[in-house]
């Protein structure tokens, strides 16, 4: 009976221990399914809106003089004074004195004139006299018509033009003495100074170089593509000036002018084919007032951004969005990407200004894909779409029943 025990309970245990794990395999939880459907890229956008933008024109140039003339001497003597501020670098107002040519021998000349003015007038009124006695004489013989040589009527003309020939020289005696003085002809800053005291000068001797310090200008080349952002001023331009500002650095520290873009030189450059405009700067030295907040010297270099013309109704965007066909995504209603094509109609440093193409409210993509096309399903950085909506209240109800 124990042999008949022995015989049937091994059976037993591995019967049972097979129905245990087929219960345990029937019974057993099943894993969660992974979908194999990849999640749609996610993707930074820009929500573009039309506006107004005023185009800039960027250039560069020299800051030179509007006026600069080189100062020379119209009579000829020995320098026997100069102004204190007769050294380069020096300001000059207009009308104030350089420097003193030595006037005695003028001086002299305009007495001279005097006195022979004074002798004409006197041999014109003695032979206006004669010609009154003459006259009278001729009327009392009542011998007929007076002839122009009986009452002296040549010489009272020769009288006369002696008179207005002494007045010619003394007025030269007189503008010659007075050219004695040098003056400055405008207001500006001595730059090169060629005489000094004691030195002889002789007609047409250069005295110095003086550069206008009323107006400075700064010449900027532009090319034809600049030109279709401006308005360039020409010979007959009655509008308003664009204005100008330049920038330059001055002790270390970037410093800012104002100007305006008041004309053009009117050719193209035959070697560049550029035309030049000019950009003038009022007061560069601050001689009227702190017109700027530094003086603009003559011979810097600056940057110029000159205020161009104003477009409405169009969109910027930044330039890494633009792909190399000039087209971009746009992410529609759906979460999907549509491809739409741009007319660029300025392309700057960072950005592109576009007037069609896009409308108000689409949502273009600046992420760079690589293997985009189109209908493609995207998500939008920081907005919350359907499909994420569903699958977040999917893993809420399934950690639900699992409790």
């Amino acid at each position: 009976m124990a042999f008949k025990k022995r015989i049937i309970i091994p059976p037993l245990i591995v019967l049972t221990a097979i129905i245990l794990l087929v219960l345990m395999f029937i019974v057993r939880p099943q894993p969660p399914q992974r979908s194999m459907e990849r999640p749609p890229v996610l993707v930074d956008v820009v929500v573009v809106q039309p506006e107004t933008v005023q185009f800039k024109v960027y250039a560069q140039g020299n800051v030179q003089p509007k006026h600069m003339t080189n100062v020379v001497t119209q009579v000829s003597g020995q320098v026997v004074e100069v102004s204190e501020k007769f050294v380069n670098g020096g300001f000059f107002m207009r009308g104030e004195v350089l420097l003193r040519i030595d006037p005695a021998d003028y001086r002299v000349a305009v007495q001279n004139a005097k006195a022979s003015l004074a002798q004409a007038r006197a041999a014109l009124a003695e032979e206006s006299a004669r010609a009154k006695v003459a006259k009278e004489e001729w009327e009392a013989l009542q011998v007929g018509e007076i002839p122009p040589l009986g009452i002296r009527e040549p010489q009272v003309a020769s009288a006369l033009a002696a008179v207005q020939s002494a007045e010619a020289a003394l007025e030269k005696a007189e503008r010659d003495l007075e050219r004695t003085v040098i003056r400055a002809p405008f207001d500006g800053i001595l730059q090169n100074k060629t005489a000094d005291i004691g030195q002889f000068l002789s007609i047409n001797s250069p005295v110095a170089t003086l550069y206008g310090s009323e107006t400075a200008e700064v010449r900027i080349p532009l090319s034809d593509r600049d030109l279709a952002y401006i308005d360039l001023p020409d010979a007959n331009y009655a509008g308003s000036f664009s204005a100008a500002e330049l920038t330059s650095p001055v002790a270390g520290l970037p410093t800012v002018w104002h100007g305006h873009l008041i004309r053009s030189e009117g050719v193209l450059d035959q070697q560049s084919r550029v035309i030049y405009g000019v950009i003038e700067v009022d007061d560069p030295y601050n001689q009227r007032g702190q017109t700027h907040a530094e003086p603009l010297r003559f011979g810097r270099f600056v940057e110029v951004v000159v205020d161009g013309i104003e477009v409405e109704n169009v969109i910027r965007l930044p330039r890494y969005a633009l792909l190399a066909d000039n087209t971009v995504w746009v992410v529609d209603d759906e979460h999907r990407l549509q491809r739409r094509t741009l007319n660029i109609i300025r392309a700057e440093a960072h950005d592109v200004i576009i007037d069609s193409g896009l409308s108000a409210g689409d949502r273009v993509v600046l992420t760079q894909l690589s293997n985009a096309l189109p209908s493609m399903k995207v998500r939008i950085a920081g907005e919350t779409s359907v499909d994420d909506a569903d699958n977040s209240d999917a893993t809420v109800t399934a950690g639900t029943s699992n409790e």
